[in-house]
């Protein structure tokens, strides 16, 4: 089938299931119903096969399993493949969730920018009226301020006349349109630079808000409510995989726990805890810029004050390039508070998507569950095994890898998520940590961890049949796909009905802190609560070093602490 007519197909099919949906009072996303039509194709128990043209009966079949699926309310894979679409939709690089914000600012500015440019103002009324229009230009485009507040409407235009008097208008007007956008840019940039220093010499600054103070506070609060989540996806994790471990030994208690989707749950948890812990590396990463941007930030006015010090008047050429580079410093704290904002709300987003682990294991069936077990954490699996290695010698022709012999060592993507390939295999979808410390196989340029030296051996004896055996285990649970990330193997696989899994930025910007805009759009910020940043096993990857410094300010208490908090896990703690 030529791939128009098959994508068509896919189409509407992907249409009729959400219609079906619908009508049982479901509403779901597109996204999502690409995502499942794949999953049952993908399921070899469903008996499609992916190298015919489905016929009328298996567009009926299709259409009656995802409808099946998706309106399964108690099933965690379900809420696990909603969480991925979720997180593939509003998720993505700070690059481009910056890029998309300042997207956002440009387009609302436009009709401001052009009343501007367009404007062919003679008369002194008219001049007068489009001077208040620039003023309200600087003041929207900064973000300091509403241009509806007089005081800080009278503060901007003393600022604005101080650099460009109205008498200026007149060769403003004779600029080409590209010249009077850039114009109006830089102005607004002095006009910035000049209120921030006047507000740090306490002669101004009305209607600007505190924002490297805000961000010490919001930070380590968001760190917080972060980390209070992962360490409750982990516990879980830790406790299910106890269970499922006390089953693979069991071979009769297999049979008992089938209904209870053991399994399921455990990927729906570590999925979770994926997610949480690229939003937490965000998280550090804007604490780490932050912290540089409050040093940088004292320099500059301190250079400032230095520069004009008690003099009446200083040649533009030495302050203008300093107003503009805090202007320009100013606008990266308001990106920095609106990355927190972004990134809280993707936290609490994902709550939702955990529901099912209460309904299916209320704490009187996980008590008898892991009735004689030892629930343990990741790091604690890993230090029991820290001391065996692979022995190079007892392979010929496979390559092992070690810290102490290996640059880079925990730069090394590894395959499957970090999570031992043996044990994944030869058990009932039981993920256990791999231990990189024993040493990382390196088969055909991809690389594979293991939990235990045995496991390492037995892995290394066959590699294509575990691997294969993991390929057949992702068919049946499409939710591996993205959780082992196992994308390349399945690329060829129905890739029309991936329909549009592309991540829907403009609509996360846009709604992530939109409600949480004031009378000016661009001066968004979270929640203001002080938490203090605890510190906890964390993934089972290696870490990258990361300290950040966090002054937290005030909160209920009276004293101030400035307390400076390692991030790094140690390598014995991954």
């Amino acid at each position: 089938m030529p791939p128009t007519q098959a994508e068509s197909v896919i189409k509407n099919i992907i249409r009729e299931i959400g219609q079906e949906c619908a009508a049982h009072g479901e509403i779901v996303p597109e996204t999502l119903v690409a995502f499942m039509v794949k999953a049952v194709v993908l399921d070899p128990s469903n008996g499609f096969n992916t190298d015919r043209t489905l016929t009328k009966s298996d567009v009926q079949k299709l259409v009656k399993l995802c409808v099946n699926r998706l309106l399964d309310s108690k099933n965690p894979s379900l809420d696990t493949i909603k969480m991925q679409v979720y997180f593939d939709m509003n998720y993505t690089s700070r690059e481009e969730f910056l890029e998309e914000h300042h997207r956002v600012i440009e387009s609302r500015l436009s009709s401001v920018s052009r009343e501007i440019t367009d404007n062919r103002a003679c008369v002194r009324e008219e001049l007068e009226s489009l001077y208040r229009k620039i003023v309200s230009y600087v003041l929207l485009r900064s973000g300091l301020g509403s241009p509806t507040d007089i005081k800080i409407v009278r503060e901007a235009t003393a600022a604005l006349q101080s650099v460009f008097p109205q008498t200026e208008l007149g060769t403003f007007l004779t600029l080409s349109k590209k010249d009077k956008e850039r114009q109006l840019k830089e102005l607004t940039m002095i006009v910035t630079g000049i209120r921030l220093f006047n507000r740090d010499c306490g002669k101004g600054g009305e209607g600007i808000d505190d924002l490297p103070a805000i961000l010490q506070e919001a930070i380590p609060a968001t760190t917080q409510h972060v980390d209070s989540q992962l360490e409750v996806v982990q516990d879980q994790a830790y406790r299910y995989t106890a269970i499922l471990e006390k089953v693979a030994k069991n071979p009769l208690m297999s049979q008992e726990l089938q209904p209870y989707m053991l399994r399921e749950a455990l990927y729906n948890v570590r999925q979770c805890e994926v997610f949480l812990q690229v939003i937490l590396s965000d998280i550090i990463t804007c604490a780490q810029e932050v912290e540089m941007m409050i040093k940088q930030l004292e320099a500059q006015l301190e250079q400032l004050k230095l520069t004009v010090k008690s003099k009446t008047a200083v040649p533009t050429s030495q302050v203008f390039p300093i107003f503009i580079a805090l202007s320009n410093l100013w606008t990266s704290f308001q990106d920095e508070t609106v990355l927190i904002s972004i990134l809280s709300n993707l936290t609490t987003h994902l709550e939702p998507f955990l529901g099912a682990h209460d309904l299916f294991f209320p704490e009187k069936v996980m008590q008898v569950l892991l009735d004689g077990v030892t629930v343990k954490t990741d790091v604690c699996r890993i230090k029991e095994h820290i001391e065996d290695r692979v022995n190079v010698a007892d392979f010929k022709k496979l390559e092992w890898l070690f810290p102490e012999t290996t640059a880079n060592f925990d730069k090394l993507l590894i395959q499957y998520r970090g999570f031992c390939a043996y044990t994944f295999a030869t058990t009932d979808g039981l993920l256990l940590p791999g231990n990189p410390s024993i040493g990382i196989l390196k088969y055909k340029d991809k690389y594979y961890t293991f939990n235990t030296r045995d496991a390492a051996y037995s892995f290394a004896e066959n590699p294509e049949n575990y691997i294969d055996i993991i390929r057949e285990k992702a068919k049946k649970n499409a939710e591996l796909i993205q959780l082992l990330e196992l994308h390349q193997q399945f690329e060829t696989f129905i890739q029309y009905s991936q329909a549009n899994l592309r991540r829907k930025v403009t609509h996360s910007v846009q709604t992530d802190h939109s409600h949480m805009r004031r009378e000016n759009y661009s001066q968004v910020y979270p929640s203001k609560d002080v938490g203090t940043q605890s510190m906890r096993e964390g993934s089972s990857r290696v870490p990258r070093p990361q300290i950040y410094i966090a002054g937290l300010r005030g909160g209920q208490t009276k004293t101030t602490y400035g307390v400076k908090v390692n991030l790094t896990r140690a390598v014995d703690e991954t």
